[in-house]
C-alpha cells in the first residue's frame, strides 16, 4: 500500500508551491510513480509542476454526451475520467477544475474523490493539493491520509487557522493518522512568539521553510517552481521535512 499525504491551509501560504516542492522531492527519490491531484477548482499546481492540462474532471459533464451503445453511463463517466489523467516524467496528475459556467463543485468533487480512490493503489505516493480553506474536510475530500501538512504562514492568525484545521479533522472524525505544521516564507528564523503559540494549540511543527528569493524570482518569471535547483533553500527545506516524515512511515 503507498502512502497518501495531504496538504491543507489557508490561501496565500504557498501551499500549492510546498505541494509541488513535495512531489519535487519524492518523484527525485525514485522509489515509484507519484499520484498527484489538484483538488483545488481554482487550480494551478500544473503551472508549479509546469504542465499542461488538456482537460478536467469539472468539464467532464458539460462534454459528456450521449452515452455511446452498449456502455452503461458509469462506465463511460469512468472512461471520461481517465482521459484526464495527465503522464509526467515520475508522476501523473489529474486535476478537479470547475464546471464550465455557474454551478457548484459537487459533481467534480465527487467524482474526482471517486476516481482518486480507485486508482490510488496503483501509486508508491499520492499527494493531494487541497483548495484554501476548510471546505474540502466537511466535503471529505481529504480522507484516509497517512498525513496531513497544514500550511501556514508565521503570523498569529496563520498559526490559529492551522489550530482550526486540526480541530475540525478531530470533529469530523476524518481518517487522517498524523497532521503536522509547515511554516513557509520565514524570513529570519520563527519567533519565540510562534513557537509559543504552535505549543499553546498542541501543533506538531513539521518544519520551517524559509523565505526563498529563488521561488519568488521563479514565479515572477513564469517558471515552474518544481523546477528549483538542489541549492534553493525552499527545496532543501522541504526535503528535510519530508526525509523526516517519510523515515517515520517505515
Amino acid at each position: 500500500m503507498g502512502l497518501n499525504i495531504a496538504v491543507a491551509g489557508k490561501g496565500g501560504t504557498g501551499k500549492t508551491t510546498i505541494t509541488g516542492l513535495i512531489i519535487r522531492h519524492l518523484v527525485k527519490k525514485g522509489e515509484g510513480r507519484v499520484l498527484a491531484v489538484d483538488a483545488d477548482a481554482n487550480m494551478n499546481l500544473n503551472e508549479v509542476l509546469g504542465v499542461g492540462v488538456h482537460q478536467t474532471i469539472g468539464e467532464i459533464r458539460e462534454g459528456l454526451g450521449a452515452t455511446p451503445v452498449g456502455m452503461t453511463k458509469d462506465a463511460f463517466i469512468n472512461y471520461k475520467t481517465q482521459e484526464c489523467l495527465i503522464e509526467a516524467e515520475g508522476y501523473d496528475l489529474i486535476c478537479m477544475g470547475r464546471p464550465e459556467g455557474a454551478g457548484c463543485y459537487c459533481y467534480a468533487n465527487t467524482l474526482c474523490k471517486k476516481y482518486v480512490d480507485e486508482i490510488v493503489d496503483g501509486y508508491k505516493y499520492t499527494i493531494l493539493d487541497n483548495e484554501a480553506g476548510m471546505e474540502h474536510l466537511s466535503r471529505r475530500t481529504t480522507h484516509n491520509m497517512d498525513i496531513m501538512f497544514a500550511v501556514t504562514d508565521s503570523s498569529f492568525r496563520g498559526i490559529q487557522a492551522a489550530g482550526r484545521i486540526r480541530d475540525l479533522v478531530k470533529e469530523l472524525k476524518l481518517d487522517i493518522k498524523k497532521l503536522a505544521l509547515i511554516v513557509n516564507r520565514v524570513p529570519d528564523g520563527l519567533a519565540d512568539e510562534t513557537r509559543a503559540e504552535i505549543d499553546k494549540l498542541g501543533l506538531e511543527l513539521a518544519g520551517v521553510v524559509p523565505n526563498d528569493e529563488l521561488v519568488y524570482s521563479y514565479d515572477l518569471e513564469g517558471r515552474p517552481t518544481a523546477e528549483l535547483p538542489d541549492e534553493s533553500e525552499a527545496v532543501k527545506a522541504v526535503s528535510e521535512i519530508m526525509e523526516k516524515y517519510l523515515a517515520g512511515e517505515e
